[in-house]
């Protein structure tokens, strides 16, 4: 099956991506954002989504891209692949937070690491990606860019359930910033089929007291 026909344009700026979604939006028209398209192409192909328009990010500068600061987190760019993460060598992100590279190698097989992105993961908000687990469990902060300027919101405040987010008409997730774990955090599944997703999945951050005890579990 094919996808069913539709409009799409290619802007160049973060804030042209979001002109165009909310101008679908007044006109009443259902619009798409394609980021990797790991997760959308297959919908559009089997026709379970038909929008009228597709805006494709992948020419908009500035959405990608790993920084991890010894004192404010990770922060990821929407745009960024999962094999950046993966490949990542950045020391500050290995000795800190190193659930975040591995949990990256988790996702699917090669060719959806490299092509998937942090941000579309996060977006379609499926409850069994590695993303959002870890974005709830750490209490990541997303930012989003619409027609109103920028705002950030907690991972638990924009997943709202199966793909289901908090993103408003017009808007567009731009980055993701992960909290460091006080000391660790941890990500391990199960899944019959590798590549695919997981049947089951657990994570869990601790933090401990000055005496090395447990102080909180999650």
């Amino acid at each position: 099956m094919k996808p069913a026909p539709f409009s799409y344009v290619r802007p160049r700026t973060a804030e042209e991506a979001v002109a165009h979604l909310a101008a679908a939006a007044r006109a009443g028209r259902e619009a798409r954002v394609l980021a990797g398209g790991q997760s959308l192409i297959p919908l559009l192909n089997r026709r379970l989504v038909r929008p009228d328009l597709l805006v494709d990010l992948g020419r908009v500068p500035g959405l990608a891209g790993v920084r991890a600061d010894a004192a404010a987190g990770v922060r990821i760019g929407a745009l960024t692949p999962h094999a950046d993460l993966e490949r990542s060598t950045d020391r500050v992100l290995h000795r800190d937070l190193p659930v975040l590279p591995e949990a990256a190698a988790l996702v699917g097989q090669l060719p959806v690491r490299v092509r998937g992105t942090v941000g579309g993961s996060l977006a379609h908000a499926d409850p069994c990606a590695e993303w959002c687990l870890l974005a709830v469990l750490l209490d990541a902060e997303l930012t989003l860019l619409g027609p109103d300027g920028s705002r950030v919101a907690g991972a638990s405040a924009f997943l709202r359930g199966r793909h289901r987010t908090a993103l408003r008409p017009g808007e567009i997730l731009t980055a993701v910033r992960f909290p460091y774990a006080e000391p660790a955090a941890a990500l391990e599944e199960y899944g019959i089929q590798p590549g695919r997703l997981p049947e089951a999945a657990a994570a869990a951050a601790l933090t401990l007291s000055a005496d090395g005890r447990i102080a909180a579990a999650r």
